[in-house]
């Protein structure tokens, strides 16, 4: 599903360039659920933002479902993005002057696939899975911080994306909230077959997915398979 092949990312820094990403190779299989790690300033969410073909590596090649990234233009990586990336940011970026109905309905109406009469059940059902039938015309100021992630858990999943970047999904909610959400991702992943890819801090979240890729001042310095570590203890 996903593969990254020597990614590198520099930036210039005066009369030199700060090396942000070096010599970076995994691959993900459909499905899977995988967490990247390390401390701040490893990298974590430039990785993501490559991976998703938000930015251009400096050098390597990030291929998403078959597709070689670095040979599309912006407007075909948007347009990719659009029919199989879904997005969760720890700061929601639900957009505040439409209800939680209209926030899901946003990604379909890009798409322009289906009929507004289609893409508001869809929705709506959506929200319905993640429990918020009772808040579908509540604008986000109305909704606590848990259930602005489920309406954007439910944004995402919304276009039945092949894979899913989440970049701190629980990094803003208490411990009991957070959980909510994992569990979520969790049920979306085994019930959808989505892959995840998520950023976190959080080494108990980290420890639920199924592999774990440590980074550590740009560069991969573990990749841990959990179902393996499980059977062989």
């Amino acid at each position: 599903m996903l593969v990254a092949h020597d990614l590198t990312k520099d930036y210039p820094s005066g009369a030199q360039r700060l090396t942000v990403l070096r010599d970076v190779n995994f691959e993900i299989p459909q499905g899977a659920f995988v967490s990247i790690v390390g401390p701040s300033g490893s990298g974590k969410t430039t990785l993501l933002g490559l991976l998703a073909g938000l930015d251009t590596p400096s050098r390597g090649t990030v291929t998403l479902d078959g597709t070689d990234l670095g040979r599309l233009d912006e407007d075909q990586r948007a347009a990719l993005r659009g029919e199989k990336v879904g997005f969760v940011f720890q700061s929601f970026q639900l957009i505040p002057t439409l209800t939680a109905i209209e926030n899901v309905q946003v990604p379909l109406e890009l798409r322009g696939v289906l009929s507004v009469a289609q893409a508001a059940t869809q929705s709506r059902d959506l929200l319905v899975r993640v429990g918020l039938g009772d808040r579908l015309h509540h604008f986000p100021q109305q909704l606590s911080g848990g259930e602005q992630q489920r309406v954007a858990l439910a944004r995402a999943f919304v276009n039945t994306p092949r894979i899913l970047f989440a970049d701190e999904p629980t990094g803003n909610l208490d411990e009991s909230t957070g959980e909510k959400i994992v569990q979520l991702m969790e049920e979306l992943n085994r019930e959808s077959g989505c892959t995840i890819v998520l950023v976190t801090h959080d080494v108990g979240l980290a420890r639920r997915t199924q592999r774990t890729i440590r980074l550590r001042d740009g560069a991969v310095v573990e990749d841990t398979d959990h179902r393996v570590a499980s059977v062989s203890t």
